[in-house]
């Protein structure tokens, strides 16, 4: 099968905070990469009404898309509609079925916001009912093929009730930084809104610091991203590990504890 890589995220902008680093790492490495948002994104805004800003948060997320070399696929529900229900599931699992994707980037199943512990369940029964033929969808079910799915850290590194996530693993994005930084850069709507609801002072200087900071915990990285793998039970193989195969770029965190 053709070497596939699919970022599914809540909202748009997520996946430049903490996802597109290593999606373009996987890129330089041969891999045809996807980029899905779920929501719209039509809640970021204290300026435009809803509708009006899905459209610009749309456009946003396009060229940040195009900016990543990823195909964009689109949203299937408003902000705070992301829950974990069968037409949601459809619609995911209609996604990964279409695109056979052999390694998945998603949310960390602990983190501060619902929406994204939702995605992430959602990215999860849709990778693990790839093959299931009595599941239907508009796009046949793809085969049981190998699929390794892997949670992205929360931002801050701590979940709902302020307990610290630690990654399992980093990936060396020092290399594409500027081009992640560059992604983000593209969703300038929420410049106002982060400051005004989640107090980031810079989207761009938040995202960076982060990046930084997960770095730094590498102990050998100027920036990184943070990662912990699904269990492979029906998903794939015990030994399929494709972010383990990146080389340098990969690094064990040698202080987390499973």
């Amino acid at each position: 099968m053709a070497k596939v890589a699919l970022a599914i995220a809540a909202h748009p902008d997520d996946i430049e905070f903490v996802m597109a680093g290593t999606l373009l790492i996987l890129k330089e490495a041969g891999y045809d990469i996807h980029y899905m948002n779920l929501s719209t994104g039509n809640c970021g805004s204290t300026v435009y009404d809803s509708e009006q800003t899905a459209a610009i948060r749309l456009q946003e997320a396009r060229a940040a898309a195009r900016l990543l070399g990823a195909a964009f696929h689109e949203p299937i529900c408003n902000d705070f509609e992301i829950f974990y229900s069968p037409d949601l599931l459809r619609k995911v699992a209609e996604v990964v079925r279409k695109v056979k994707p052999g390694v998945i980037l998603t949310h960390s199943p602990v983190d501060y916001m619902e929406d994204h512990m939702n995605t992430s369940r959602l990215a999860v029964t849709a990778a693990f009912i790839r093959g299931i033929a009595n599941y239907p969808t508009d796009n046949p079910p793809g085969g049981n093929y190998n699929c390794a799915v892997y949670h992205a850290t929360p931002h801050g590194l701590h979940g709902p009730l302020g307990e610290r996530i630690e990654p399992g693993f980093f990936v060396d994005t020092t290399s594409v930084h500027e081009v992640k930084m560059d992604a983000l850069r593209e969703h300038k709507s929420q410049q106002e809104w982060l400051e005004s609801s989640q107090k980031m002072n810079s989207y761009l200087l938040s995202m960076d610091a982060f990046s930084a900071e997960l770095g730094a915990m590498s102990g050998q990285f100027r920036h990184a991203e943070g990662w912990r793998k699904h269990s492979h039970l029906g998903f794939s193989e015990e030994s399929y590990d494709p972010l383990r195969e990146l080389g340098g770029y990969y690094l064990e965190n040698v202080k987390h504890k499973v």
